[in-house]
């Protein structure tokens, strides 16, 4: 089933147009991010806006359909970051330098790990040459994102 215009618009407004899991930028992408169920259908979640999050399309695939992720520091299976019941900063932050995500909770491990937000796993280090060119262009990070002490 798609989800209405509306209420894909409102998705997107409310995030103010950043992937919620990862900050990038819809701006700087080659494509409109995806609309994410934080609950997925396959496991019972519903379209209703506060189970929706705006998630650009490397972090939609990376997180599928899981909600749960292992952190290694504590050697645990815990819930993955939730965009509607959290706050990103309470999770994350960034590197001195703009380029990496740091979780800072078991959630925030567990979620960067997961969804390899900074492809520690996949791609070769794609989304941190262009986080690279974000920074030189002065889009990335998010002006109210914290960073690293």
């Amino acid at each position: 089933m798609t989800l209405p215009s509306a209420i894909r618009q409102q998705v997107r407004a409310r995030a103010t147009y950043l992937c919620e899991y990862c900050h990038a930028l819809e701006e700087a992408s080659a494509a409109q991010f995806e609309i994410d169920h934080i609950h997925p259908r396959s496991l019972g979640g519903s379209d209703d806006l506060e189970n929706l999050a705006l998630a650009c399309q490397r972090c939609n695939a990376y997180r599928y359909n899981f909600t749960q992720g292992f952190d290694l520091e504590i050697q645990a299976t815990v819930p993955l970051f939730n965009p509607r019941q959290q706050k990103w900063s309470d999770h994350f932050c960034w590197t001195t330098d703009g380029l990496r995500i740091l979780g800072i909770t078991s959630t925030g491990r567990a979620t960067c790990q997961r969804l390899d937000l900074n492809d520690d796993f996949h791609n070769q280090g794609a989304i941190l040459k262009a986080r690279q060119f974000w920074v030189v262009a002065g889009w990335h990070p998010p002006l109210n994102d914290p960073r690293q002490n």
